[in-house]
Order: C-alpha cells, then structure tokens, then sequence
C-alpha cells in the first residue's frame, strides 16, 4: 500500500467516527521549532539537569535560576508559531462531531492554532501558579493577570498570597494532574479512534493510552517519521513529519464527505 492510500484509509476511518481522540507529543512542536526534551544529543535535558532547573527540590534550592530558565523556554515558545500540522488539527474539529485533544506539549500552540477542547497532561508553560497553593487547590494565573517583569529577588509572586509562584507544568517526581489524566484515560475508553501525532510512546502514562484505546476497541492511526512501539499496534501508519501528513489526511476527510454529500443530494 502507498503513500495515497494509507492515507486514504485513515480518512476513511476517520470521516466515519463520531468521536475522534487526538494524542499529540514533542515531534508535532519541534516541527515548528521548539526543542525537544529527551532527544539524544539535541534535547533540553542534553544541555540542562531536569533536577536542577525542573523539580521541586531544584526550585528550592535556587527559584531563580528554575525561572531564568523556563522564562527562557517560554521566550522560544512564544516566538514559535503552529506549524500546518497544528493547523490541520484544528479543522479537523469542523469536519467531525467530536474532536478532543490530548497533548504531552507544554506550548500552547495547539490553542494558538485553533484547537478548542485541549488537555494538556503535562501543564501549559505560559501559565503561574500558587507555588504553596494557598487556597488549598492550584490558583492559576495567566500571563495577563501576572504583574509584569519580575520582583527584585527574581522570583514571580503569587497574587493572593505574595508567596513564591510556579510555572503551572509538571515538574521531575510530580505526578500529573488526576483531572487532567483521568479525563484522557476517560476520552481515549470512549474514541472511535486514536490518532496518535509525533510521539515515540515512551513516556508514561501517556504511552498507555494507545494501548488503552485500542483494548476498548479503537482504530488506532499513527503520523511519526519513525517507528515506534506504537507503530506496532496501529491500524495505519503514516510515514512522516506531521505538518506535511496531517493536511493531506484532513483534504481527504474533506473529499469524502463532499462525495457523501453529493451522493446523498443525488
């Protein structure tokens, strides 16, 4: 089977679901230039200790250099714009009934692409929280609502508290948040199908989740250059970077249902 016809076979399966899950990791961000974390050679923790500038015990050690350095991430995030597989994912949302969208990106492009039911497992980087959550749950704030620059210490304040405040994403040794994963494990039991975009499916627990779908009876559609374990249970692979695969897919799915149209005018 070529190229056209693999991707016509993922068009097909999913201009004929009621409700398409997307699962969405580092590859789909890097195509639009923001660094990867775990890449060999090339990813962020190749250059930066995790422990040191991403966990709890890093932050207490020294908060002003864990937020030098996201606010250096954050500054790589906001100058990248979402690339056509972002784009791609975003129209797919007026061609379906449901379209819900699970990313292990911290980015926002998908947002910034038009995404509008997103569920960011990992946190969304341009976001602060209490670092003590001192209304006893996470109080965020977003970056309109934060005072601009930073105090003289270098560390943001917590606007209710004037406590230290935290980037809202999930550091090393955290767990990740129990909404925002039972809601993907809960979406990923209801898919007709699974289309997993730029993940190895190495990080856990969102590698499960193909696996989870699949045993509750999805079809499960892979866009990856690369194989990867997930490959390997997929009911079709796309060979590919995701900003060339993902729009020819959604022109298909646009193709088939002008013809269900034209053959249901006839």
């Amino acid at each position: 089977m070529n190229s056209s016809e693999r991707i016509r076979q993922a068009a097909i399966l999913i201009e004929r679901c009621r409700r398409l899950v997307v699962l969405t990791g580092a590859g789909v961000s890097r195509e639009s230039g923001v660094p990867t974390f775990r890449e060999k050679g090339e990813g962020l923790w190749s250059q930066y200790d995790p422990m040191q500038v991403a966990s709890i015990t890093g932050f207490l050690a020294d908060p002003v250099a864990s937020w030098r350095w996201h606010e250096h991430l954050r500054d790589l995030c906001r100058q990248a714009q979402p690339n056509p597989g972002h784009v791609a994912l975003a129209q797919l949302e007026r061609l379906l009934p449901q379209v819900v969208l699970v990313t292990q990106n911290i980015d926002d492009l998908h947002q910034r692409a038009g995404s509008t039911d997103v569920v960011p497992i990992h946190g969304t980087l341009m976001r602060n929280r209490c670092f003590f959550d001192c209304l006893g749950d996470p109080t965020y704030l977003t970056e309109e609502e934060m005072e601009p620059g930073f105090p003289d210490d270098g560390v943001p304040r917590c606007l209710f508290c004037g406590r230290w405040a935290r980037p809202d994403v999930v550091w090393f040794g955290e767990m990740l948040p129990p909404e925002l994963i039972d809601r993907a494990v809960g979406e990923c039991r209801q898919a007709d199908v699974l289309l997993v975009v730029g993940t190895s499916g190495i990080v856990q627990p969102a590698a499960s989740l193909p696996y989870l779908a699949k045993e509750f009876g999805a079809h499960l559609i892979d866009v990856n250059p690369n194989r990867s374990g997930i490959t390997a249970i997929a009911d079709v692979w796309l060979e590919g970077p995701s900003g060339e695969i993902l729009p020819q897919v959604v022109e298909a799915v646009r193709l088939l249902r002008e013809e269900k149209i034209s053959s249901h005018a006839e």
